[in-house]
């Protein structure tokens, strides 16, 4: 037999018998699912009180400056590893310009990492609330802040940072889950006179 007819049959079934070329599979992303959110009121010992998800851990409140009257609240999400930290402060009548500048200059000290920084307005008359709520797009150490203040008494602020590397697409997920509880703690906001 010579090696002619050897070689045809095999080259016929070496050509034909793969099917589809081979493809690269596309990239793959990290699917998070976070529980439906369950909110109840709280009631720390300060002069207000809002609703937090039941996700979080149990409220820790800390006073950080006794003399000017700053208080803060720590809102632990250990399965997202995050936390919305809260600072209270008493306005007085000289203070409510420097402690409105001074929450806008907190998030704009993110423009060097983020991607875009979004704000919206907000208004509650019914119980005398009103701030600001600014998304931040990137790499920045926070996604999400805000203050809220009645102008006359009160004002407070928050913002979410994540004891990881601010890599924003691996922590995209629990950054928009936890905007919508920092956009609720705003909305719920209840002042005691």
């Amino acid at each position: 037999m010579s090696i002619k007819k050897l070689v045809l049959p095999f080259l016929a079934v070496a050509c034909f018998s793969c099917g589809n070329d081979p493809l690269p599979k596309p990239k793959a992303m990290l699917r998070l699912e976070y529980d439906t959110p369950k909110y109840s009121k709280i009631d720390v010992r300060l002069p207000f009180t809002f609703e937090k998800n039941e996700l979080a851990d149990k409220i820790s409140t800390i006073k950080l400056d006794g003399v000017n009257n700053i208080s803060g609240v720590n809102i632990n999400y250990p399965n997202m590893k995050g936390t919305i930290y809260l600072t209270y402060k008493t306005v007085n009548d000289t203070n409510l310009t420097s402690l409105l500048r001074d929450a806008q200059a907190l998030t704009q000290k993110h423009t060097m990492k983020a991607d875009a920084i979004e704000s919206v307005l907000y208004e509650n008359l019914k119980h005398n609330v009103f701030g600001m709520f600014y998304e931040v797009g990137g790499n920045a150490a926070s996604q999400s802040q805000f203050y809220v203040t009645d102008s006359i008494n009160h004002f407070l602020t928050g913002s979410l940072y994540f004891y990881a590397k601010p890599n924003y697409d691996s922590i995209l997920p629990a950054a928009a889950y936890l905007k919508n509880d920092i956009k609720h703690i705003m909305e719920t906001v209840e002042w005691k006179e």
